[in-house]
């Protein structure tokens, strides 16, 4: 690395630390309470993995630039410098070690918000050059394609016609004037297409006013799993103006966690003014739909089925109860995991980490801590709502040779709709 990029790297280190960030070192005491909340760390044993270690480079920036007994090691020669080296060895654990999941800072004794801190140092790793390359790659892709898996319109439009020939069903797209926008994640177009016709047979049992948007139907931001405000900018920004075109008045965030968090929370921090319509999760959507009458089911299953909180639309998203509600409807013999709702373990493949190859041997590692919990409720089909949950869950269990059926909640929804209500 040039010394440039690493002055870059240094200076957008410089830039992170706000006052939350100052905060929060200020008062952080070093108990480690929050390794034991980390399955990194839990099913490794390694205490490289602690969560605040891994804010080790950021840390240093906050105590030689913003603390006075910093400078003084500074001048002095007693403060280790950042250096290009460490930032090389920390890639592995701001990266390849956190899905910015959350549930370190639930448990600080102090308050620390630890992955927003982590948030914040990946914005030093990606300027200075020390983002995990697939990463990279995929934000870059989205934002020259508008997919990070490089998916474009014409394979939606060709997964629409199957879904309309197959079903019967229409999924009206470009619609000016239609109330509500449900975006998709490219796992979702490739993946679950059952997905897309799931929201068709619900929006149109529930007599909504809906249209996809070919200019915007990507909701995945990579922008915030590589940590690049900019790119998580321009990426929320997309779908804002494809909405303002087609005058909407929701936008519907699909089965995905970064999704939500960026379009749901961040976005109108990002592009700087409030959005003109509203966002919702697609479980909160049918909640109000099951509340307000717009869709019933009948013939609930009895078989024993568990349900995985998505870590950023559960305890970052506070979206916990829609999902228990809707399951009701759905099911009779429901059983919740030992640790749920805001507790709920990770899957260990968000925040980017199941787009890094180089992360994959220590992901499947740590998803022993999701299978024991899955496999302690004896269900016999799990239920999630995210589509990157959904994928990481099945190469993981594939892993460990455990076969259990995973479904999505919306998918789940719609085949138990009363046909004729």
């Amino acid at each position: 690395m040039s010394k440039a990029t690493l002055e870059r790297g240094l200076n957008a280190f410089r830039e992170q630390v706000d006052a939350p960030v100052a905060a929060f070192f200020s008062s952080c005491v070093s108990c480690g309470i929050c390794a034991e909340a980390c399955l990194f760390y839990t099913e490794t044993g390694d205490p490289k993995y602690t969560p605040i270690r891994k804010l080790e480079p950021l840390r240093r920036v906050w105590e030689q630039e913003y603390t006075l007994v910093g400078k003084l090691k500074k001048v002095v020669g007693l403060a280790a410098p950042v250096t290009d080296e460490l930032l090389q060895e920390w890639q592995e654990l701001l990266y390849d070690s956190c899905t910015l999941c959350g549930r370190c800072s639930m448990v600080c004794p102090v308050g620390n918000d630890i992955a927003y801190m982590v948030r914040r140092a990946r914005e030093g790793m990606v300027a200075s050059g020390n983002s995990p390359k697939d990463v990279q790659a995929a934000a870059e892709r989205a934002v020259r394609i508008g997919s990070p898996m490089g998916i474009k319109y014409k394979a939606l439009a060709a997964q629409v016609k199957h879904i309309e020939a197959d079903s019967g069903l229409t999924i009206p797209i470009d619609v000016e004037g239609a109330d509500y926008m449900p975006l998709l994640s490219s796992m979702e177009v490739i993946n679950f297409p059952e997905y897309i016709e799931s929201l068709a047979r619900i929006f149109t049992h529930a007599g909504l006013s809906w249209t996809l948007c070919s200019e915007a139907f990507e909701a995945t931001n990579t922008g915030i799993q590589i940590g690049s405000s900019d790119i998580a900018r321009e990426l929320v920004q997309r779908i804002v103006d494809g909405a303002e075109k087609l005058k909407v008045k929701y936008v519907i965030a699909p089965e995905c966690g970064h999704a939500y968090t960026s379009i749901r929370w961040e976005g109108p921090d990002l592009i700087g003014k409030p959005f003109p319509f509203k966002v919702l999760h697609i479980l909160e959507l049918l909640d109000e739909l099951r509340a307000s009458g717009r869709i019933k089911t009948e013939n609930p299953s009895h078989e024993r089925m568990t349900f995985h909180d998505p870590c950023s639309i559960g305890r970052k998203g506070g979206v916990i109860d829609a999902p228990r509600r809707l399951m009701q409807m759905v099911n009779s013999n429901f059983v919740e995991m030992q640790d749920h709702g805001k507790w709920n373990w990770c899957c260990g493949g968000g925040g980017g980490v199941s787009a890094n190859t180089e992360a994959e041997a220590l992901r499947l590692k740590v998803f022993k801590r999701k299978k024991n919990q899955i496999e302690e409720t004896g269900a016999d089909k799990l239920v999630t709502a995210c589509a990157n949950c959904r994928l990481v869950i099945e190469e993981g269990l594939e892993e460990y040779r455990v076969e259990l059926p995973i479904e999505g909640l919306t998918e789940l929804v719609a085949r138990h709709l009363v046909e004729d209500k």
